[in-house]
Order: structure tokens, then C-alpha cells, then sequence
């Protein structure tokens, strides 16, 4: 059988916490920030986790 390869577009994007949850960043942050509140920017920079429905669609590609 061929070793599991983890899918690279998700070892890029989540990682995982000591607690075995997964982390992962906001999206809309990248362009078009003038129309954004200051308050939705602050809030888009910080770090949360991903919801309960996707972790095992997550943990298949990172091979957990």
C-alpha cells in the first residue's frame, strides 16, 4: 500500500491544537479592506476554530 499523502492546500491552511481541535484563519481579508469597519478587520485577523460539521472532512486531508 502507498504511504497517505496529506492534500497541501490544507497543511497550509489549518493547524492543529494541543487539545486536538483544529485552527484556521478568517477569509476577506485580503483585498477591498476600504468598505470594511474598522471593527470587521480587527475582528477577520484573529484566529478561530473550525466548526464541528467540517473537522472530519479536515482531518481526512491532513491525514489524521
Amino acid at each position: 500500500m502507498p504511504k497517505m499523502k496529506t492534500k497541501s492546500g490544507a497543511k497550509k491552511r489549518f493547524s492543529i491544537t494541543a487539545s486536538g481541535k483544529i485552527k484556521r484563519k478568517h477569509a476577506y481579508k485580503s483585498h477591498i479592506l476600504t468598505k470594511k469597519s474598522k471593527k470587521r478587520k480587527r475582528n477577520l485577523t484573529k484566529t478561530t476554530l473550525v466548526n464541528k460539521a467540517d473537522v472530519n472532512n479536515i482531518k481526512a486531508m491532513l491525514c489524521m
